[in-house]
């Protein structure tokens, strides 16, 4: 019997590496890679009420493993050879109730 797998995604990550001298934040962006991500096709439901709510056309819905602790909130993500902006902030369930390795999920839109 094969098991779920997911795929290695390359997050960009920001990190604040001091302030200016207005005591605004300076920020340098990384990638990092994240493995077992599952990539999903969304519902239509998913597709029409985002449109509606931000404009925003949603391509795939990516499953987030748990214990990850990385902001997928409002940043890219890439994966085959595609960049992709996610919508919002993630959907988050109770690691504990939930049997599989998956315990977030998170809307995508393409990003050029």
């Amino acid at each position: 019997m094969a098991t779920i797998q997911g795929i290695t995604v390359q997050l960009k990550v920001k990190n604040q590496i001091g302030t200016d001298d207005f005591k605004r934040p300076i920020y340098e962006y990384s990638t990092i890679n994240v493995d077992n991500v599952l990539v999903g096709e969304p519902s239509t439901d998913d597709i029409t009420n985002t449109l509606t709510l931000t404009g925003k056309k949603v391509a795939y819905v990516l499953a987030i493993p748990k214990g990850d602790k990385n902001s997928w909130t409002n940043t890219e993500v890439s994966f085959w050879g595609e960049t992709f902006r996610t919508i919002g902030a993630p959907i988050q369930g109770i690691e504990s109730n939930i049997p599989l390795s998956w315990n977030k999920k998170v809307k995508v839109e393409r990003y050029e």
